[in-house]
C-alpha cells in the first residue's frame, strides 16, 4: 500500500506584495505536502510564487483577486488527486444562502469527493448527506473574527482524512 497523498489547503491570504512573506508556522506545517490548494483571494499575484515554493499549486481566484489571477486560475476547477475529484471554488458567487451552500452547489452537476472553498475566513468541515466533504481552511493571514489563523491538511489514501491546523502568530 502506498503512502497517502498529503494536500495543504489555504484560502484568503489577502497578502500584498510589499514585504509579502508567508507565516513561518504555515510554511513549517505545509512542509512535505504533495500538493497545495488555494481557494482564492490571494489579493496580489506576488503571493503565487511564495506558495509555489512550498509545493505544486492548484488554485482558483476569489472576489478580491485581479484579472491576472482570474486569467491564470479561473473561478472554479476540478482537481484530480489520489484517485479523487476535488472541487475548488472560492464560494462567493452563485445561488445559496451560505458560503458552504454556494460552494456545494457549484459542483452539483460535476460529481466530486471533496469541495474546497474559502471566502468566509471561517474554518469549516462537514460531510454532506451524499458523502461529499465540504472543507474551508479558514485564513492563514486574515482571521477576521476568528480566534486563530488557520489552514488545512487533507490526506487521501484508502479514506479521506481532513483537519484544520491553528496558530496565533502570523510572523
Amino acid at each position: 500500500m502506498s503512502a497517502p497523498l498529503r494536500i495543504g489547503v489555504v484560502s484568503d491570504t489577502h497578502m500584498f506584495s510589499r514585504g509579502a512573506k508567508l507565516p513561518n508556522l504555515l510554511v513549517e506545517g505545509l512542509r512535505g505536502v504533495d500538493l497545495l490548494l488555494h481557494a482564492g483571494d490571494f489579493t496580489d499575484p506576488a503571493v503565487v510564487p511564495l506558495l509555489e515554493a512550498v509545493a505544486p499549486l492548484e488554485a482558483v481566484a476569489g472576489n478580491n483577486d485581479g484579472i491576472d489571477i482570474v486569467r491564470r486560475f479561473g473561478f472554479r476547477k476540478i482537481v484530480e488527486a489520489g484517485g479523487r475529484r476535488i472541487g475548488l471554488v472560492h464560494g462567493h458567487d452563485g445561488p445559496g444562502r451560505s458560503t458552504e451552500a454556494k460552494a456545494a452547489i457549484s459542483f452539483r452537476d460535476d460529481p466530486v469527493d471533496i469541495v474546497v472553498f474559502g471566502h468566509s475566513h471561517v474554518p469549516y468541515y462537514e460531510m454532506s448527506p451524499d458523502g461529499v466533504l465540504l472543507f474551508n481552511p479558514g485564513s492563514p493571514t486574515d482571521k477576521r473574527r476568528q480566534p486563530r489563523y488557520s489552514y488545512g491538511l487533507i490526506e487521501i489514501g484508502e479514506r479521506i482524512e481532513a483537519a484544520h491546523r491553528y496558530y496565533d502568530d502570523k510572523a
